[in-house]
């Protein structure tokens, strides 16, 4: 099969990726393999070929927002069948019995593995995947638009949680991609206000177009004290930036998976008044599945930008310039 392999970690313009061919995987027990139709471009793949994220194995196959029909069950699997629609999240596994997985907090697991950074992702022809971990997805769908759902719809659904904005309630959030233009759908249907802050001309217009009730530049203050904020950028030097925008009790969420450098922060002005800072850790297949019949339920709708397989790596160099709003999808 053709698939795109890290092969050096380094800056996107040296080439970190490289295409070649690979044996066809099958799946053990437990697992099922989906002929992949399309993989969406999350901002961690860029961090995994970059090397900010650093590779759990040398010639991991990228990609883990994976909408595929399954060809091949393996040994024991019962859950699909030939010919279902598939979709594989960043959330491959856990061992399901230390504490954390023991009191429903999965997404904690001290021992798991993820996809496209552990086991092979969907940058590739064919994907496995463990049948407790894939989500069931309906057999008429557009597939590059449900592809950014898996990862960046969840997680900043999860993000959104987080920040404890309740309807009604002022909502900020900080970067405007591919995560972010999916979260402020759902946050405008449940009767919240929304203020973007973010750069770049296009993500802004996006942000418009949708309907937010304010836009404006990363740096720039909100039109209203927050009562709950979303960092997607992955940049440390906003965290200062949202605490103070955050009115009195207000959460700051981080979604990313990776953040540069966070300044000192200032107590008084950023902290105190019960201001809250805290990261968001993977997802739970609970958050998927919530997320997923929320999603639906709300025609909450991914603006794509869609890439040949052969082209993965310049989806990711344009992610890494900002060339587009919304989000890239891979179609294999």
């Amino acid at each position: 099969m053709r698939a795109w392999i890290v092969d050096r970690p380094g800056p996107i313009q040296s080439r970190p990726l490289r295409l070649i061919e690979l044996p066809d995987p099958h799946p053990v027990a437990g697992q099922v393999r989906l002929r992949v139709i399309a993989c969406g471009v999350c901002r961690t793949d860029l961090h995994l070929a970059e090397g900010d994220l650093p590779p759990r194995r040398h010639g991991v196959v990228p990609g883990h927002e994976v909408v595929g029909i399954v060809d091949e069950i393996g040994a024991g699997s019962t859950r699909f069948r030939i010919g279902d629609h598939v979709g594989v999240p960043w959330l491959a596994q856990t061992d399901g019995n230390c504490r954390f997985c023991r009191r429903g907090d999965e997404n904690l697991c001290v021992s798991p593995t993820f996809t496209g950074w552990d086991l092979n992702g969907g940058y590739a022809d064919y994907c496995c995947v463990d049948e407790r971990f894939g989500y069931a997805l309906p057999d008429r769908l557009d597939e590059i638009a449900m592809a950014p759902l898996l990862c960046a719809g969840i997680i900043g659904y999860r993000a959104l949680l987080a920040s404890e904005v309740r309807p009604g309630g002022a909502l900020g959030i900080y970067g405007f991609g591919g995560s972010a233009h999916l979260t402020a759908q759902v946050a405008l249907h449940l009767g919240m206000r929304v203020h973007v802050l973010t750069r770049g001309s296009a993500n802004r217009g996006l942000a418009a177009a949708l309907g937010v009730d304010s836009v404006g530049s990363a740096e720039d203050v909100p039109p209203e004290p927050l009562d709950g904020a979303i960092l997607f950028a992955p940049a440390g030097g906003l965290v200062p930036v949202a605490l103070r925008a955050l009115d009195r009790g207000g959460t700051l969420a981080i979604a990313g998976i990776w953040l540069s450098d966070i300044p000192v922060l200032n107590y008084d002005s950023e902290l105190f008044q019960e201001r809250r800072l805290r990261s968001v850790t993977a997802n739970t297949r609970a958050n998927g599945e919530a997320f997923l019949t929320l999603a639906h339920r709300l025609r909450v709708r991914a603006t794509t930008h869609e890439y040949d397989l052969t082209r993965a790596d310049q989806a990711l160099a344009d992610l890494a310039v900002g060339a587009f709003d919304g989000a890239a999808v891979v179609r294999v």
